[in-house]
């Protein structure tokens, strides 16, 4: 089923004319979708179920965007045009040693590193 979804967004973006909104977001909102896909059968079932197009969801996100629009509100009404009640998630880290790491895996770069404990630790033996 994954891969009919895949199959079917890839060739619903070849087809879109749409204006300067759409042009701008349906590539990275096709690959948001297609990772979606890739991340849930059930997803992908309702992409190839539906019988509205990417072009269809794309203008629905756009229309009354007004002078912007954020990636995370494009994916979002992008997974509720095709699986209403659906959310999406983002998590943002920094990384300032970026530069320094910049020759570091790609996957490793996105899992943060875990916060050092606030607090301290005693072990009630050390007062005997």
């Amino acid at each position: 089923m994954k891969d009919l979804a895949i199959e079917k967004i890839k060739k619903e973006l070849a087809l879109i004319k749409g204006d300067r909104y759409v042009e701008v977001v349906k590539k990275p909102t096709a690959e948001a979708l297609i990772e979606f896909c890739k991340q849930d059968a059930e997803f992908a079932q309702a992409v190839v179920q539906q019988d509205k197009s990417l072009g269809e969801c794309l203008k629905s996100i756009m229309s009354g965007c007004g002078n912007g629009i954020s990636d995370i509100t494009v994916y979002r009404k992008a997974v509720q045009f095709y699986f209403p009640g659906a959310d999406v998630r983002m998590k943002m880290t920094v990384d300032l040693c970026a530069s320094v790491n910049s020759g570091a895996d790609d996957a490793a770069s996105e899992e943060p590193t875990k916060a050092p404990d606030v607090g301290i630790t005693l072990d009630l033996t050390d007062f005997l």
